[in-house]
Order: C-alpha cells, then structure tokens, then sequence
C-alpha cells in the first residue's frame, strides 16, 4: 500500500506533466508512492498517451474541465495513501521533496497541512507561505518601511509572503497549492469528506487552509524540502492580467467568508481593492508598454 498518493491534474499540458511524473519517478526513493493523474477534458492530445509513457499511473478522465478543486476530488477518491499530495503539472522535483516532506510531518508528529520551498526554473525564490490578509497586515505592508527596523527573523513571522526568504520552518496560515500535502483522514471531517469546490481555479488553496485550521488542525511550511514550480505553465502570458482580476475577486470573497459581512470585512477590503486595483494598473501600464 502506498503512504502518498501524488494527486497531479492534466489540462493541456502534456509536455509539462511528463516532465512532472518523470521527475517524480526518479527522484521519490524514501517513501512508497502512487502517481493518479486526473485528465480534465483535454483537447490537446488522447489522454491515454500517458498511459502509453507511464504505465503504473492511474488514470481517470473526466468529462468535464470541472477545475481544480474538483478534479483533485476526483483523484482523492481513487487514493489509497496515508497522505494526500496535490502537485501541479507544472513543477517538477530536483530531490526527494515528497519522502523529506512526509518523513518530518512523521518524525515530528504534525496535524494538519504542509508545504515546502518553491523555486522559479532560474532557481528564484517563490513565496509560498503565508499569513491571512487582516487590515493590520495590509497597513503594514502600505507602510512597510517601518517593517524593516525590525530583526529579520521577527519581520519574517509577522509578515510573511515575499517578507519571507523561505529559509526557516515555521507554521504558516496557509500554503501555496502547487504542493500540498496532508493526511488523508482529515478529509473526513470536512463537509462531504471532500474539498471544497466552489473556486474553480485560485483561492482554493487559501480556503482549504482556513476551513482545516477551523478545524484545529495546523498548516506547516517545511523549508528543508524545493521544487521547482514554473507557476502558470497552462497559461498564456496574454491571459496573465485577466488571472489577476480573478484572484483579486477570489480574494474579496475569501475575505467575506473568513470574516462574513461586518465592519472588519468593509474596512479590509477597501483598503485592499485600492492597493491591489493601483498595483495592478501600474503592471497593466508595463505591460502593455512593453509589449506595444
């Protein structure tokens, strides 16, 4: 029986999620592994070719792009592993992440979710753990140079995010999706034993942190552990402004759920539509300009 089974979701990305299982393949010695591959409705080639490359994989084609959350359901529902691993098609391992990752979640007896570093291609730095927005954190990141009379270790934990070299283990709130792994069994205390899906793509991540966390349950970020993870490799660069409209959206509504309709919840998200609509005005600006 395997401990992790390795949740990858296909949507034409052939190439990207090969070079995934591959690496998978060669680099997770340390721990037993199944690999289940979730085709949703892929117009670019027969999902079977996969089959044809990695015959111990388990396929399951479904008959709709139903997104990310429910495709993950729909190979959750096939697992036999211990642990649950959501990995995106478009990362790929460089060493044993997932046995380092499931070793010290073992070790040290952890509860709850855990993440690990992530790096670009040109090994830059991601930032992948993080804090919920709170209106003390959005005012001390709009005033953020008074952050940094602070130690480097203490500006770290109060912030987070891209204030985090991702060089120290620590509890987080949440973790980035692209590697996203917990036990199993916590499913089960969840509405429907499953995730939740009402985010078709982004956010999700988010949620699934908050509503386990409401569960008493911790979230994790292992530093010991990289992959590499080229970050919207299904997307193209012209759709990259639109996928920030929707994460801004995304993120209104994650704010309504953690905090509901109150006072808290208005003043939070005015003062983060303002910041993020000038941020991402500023990057339409360059983006367009340099692609004129």
């Amino acid at each position: 029986m395997p401990i992790v089974s390795i949740i990858l979701i296909n949507y034409n990305t052939f190439q990207l999620t090969c070079n995934c299982i591959e690496s998978i393949i060669q680099f997770t010695k340390g721990v037993d592994y199944e690999i289940i591959l979730v085709d949703n409705n892929s117009t670019e080639c027969d999902a079977n070719l996969f089959l044809q490359k990695f015959s111990t994989v388990k396929l399951i084609k479904s008959a709709e792009n139903g997104g990310f959350a429910k495709g993950n359901n729909l190979g959750i529902k096939q697992a036999n592993g211990d642990f649950i691993l959501l990995l995106n098609s478009d990362t790929y391992l460089i060493d044993d992440a997932i046995s380092k990752t499931v070793n010290y979640y073992q070790q040290n007896k952890l509860n709850g979710i855990i993440g690990c570093k992530m790096l670009y291609p040109n090994g830059t730095l991601q930032h992948t753990a993080r804090k919920f927005r709170t209106i003390k954190w959005e005012l001390l990141d709009l005033f953020r140079f008074g952050l940094f009379i602070l130690p480097y270790k203490k500006r770290a934990q109060l912030m987070l995010g891209k204030y985090f070299k991702s060089d120290f283990i620590l509890k987080c709130d949440w973790v980035n999706g692209a590697f996203f792994m917990f036990e199993k069994c916590i499913l089960n205390e969840l509405p429907d034993a499953q995730l939740d899906e009402r985010f078709f793509m982004y956010g999700e991540d988010q949620l699934w942190c908050w509503q386990i966390k409401q569960l008493g349950y911790k979230v994790y970020f292992y530093a010991n552990a990289s992959i590499i993870h080229i970050n919207n490799g299904s997307t193209e660069k012209t759709n990259r402004l639109t996928i920030n409209k929707i994460m801004l959206k995304n993120e209104i509504k994650l704010m309504h759920i953690r905090l509901g309709k109150n006072f808290t919840y208005y003043i939070l998200s005015f003062i983060y539509l303002v910041k993020e609509n000038f941020r991402n005005f500023i990057k339409s600006i360059i983006f367009y300009s340099t692609n004129s």
